[in-house]
């Protein structure tokens, strides 16, 4: 699959939005509503879940994501939109796992030995060195920062998310950007 396919096809599951007659079949336990409320989100969800707990995790998680999705269905009262719901049930159940498993930290290869003198390498070694950052920030700060920089949420949806207020939202993204520019030029980031 072509690069650009694959970006519209992000772009499209970024914009698709969830109905109402959807989700009622999904509470019926109707299985085709369910697959093709699943096609329609995982992709975004999936996403969230590589960047906020790493590539490793992304699809248990993800699977977590959704049985709780389908159990918990009937608490969606509709006073957001749906994705809204969902992407705050994805990034409870990111955070509880980074939680859990905060005493279980892994460090991450900062350079790659091998052929660094090429353009590819600089921008996989700039990559990794933006990963190796993103996680040592606090997991309710990367939350945010990628809800807002990645997925391009605006406040007031990432205020429903995480529920706090959007000034909360502001300071904390402030506080999330702050905190990596500096682990970035800890870790010798070339701009």
């Amino acid at each position: 699959m072509t690069s650009n396919k694959v970006d519209n096809q992000i772009e499209s599951s970024k914009t698709t939005q969830v109905d109402a007659r959807l989700l009622a079949r999904c509470l019926k336990n109707d299985r085709q509503a369910q697959r093709q409320l699943y096609e329609m989100t995982h992709q975004a969800v999936y996403r969230l879940m590589v960047r906020m707990v790493g590539l490793q995790e992304a699809s248990d998680l993800t699977q977590q994501v959704y049985l709780k999705l389908f159990s918990k269905l009937h608490q969606f009262a509709g006073n957001s939109k749906f994705e809204t719901w969902l992407y705050r049930l994805a990034s409870n159940e990111a955070l509880q796992y980074l939680r859990k498993n905060s005493r279980k930290k892994t460090t991450t290869l900062i350079e790659d030995p091998v052929n660094q003198q090429q353009p590819i390498a600089e921008r996989d070694e700039q990559r990794e060195l933006l990963g190796v950052a993103l996680d040592r920030i606090e997991p309710e700060l990367r939350s945010i920062f990628l809800l807002r920089e990645v997925e391009e949420m605006s406040y007031r949806e990432i205020a429903k998310i995480i529920d706090v207020p959007e000034g909360t939202v502001g300071s904390r993204l402030n506080r999330a950007r702050r905190d990596l520019q500096t682990h970035l030029l800890e870790l010798g980031w070339r701009a």
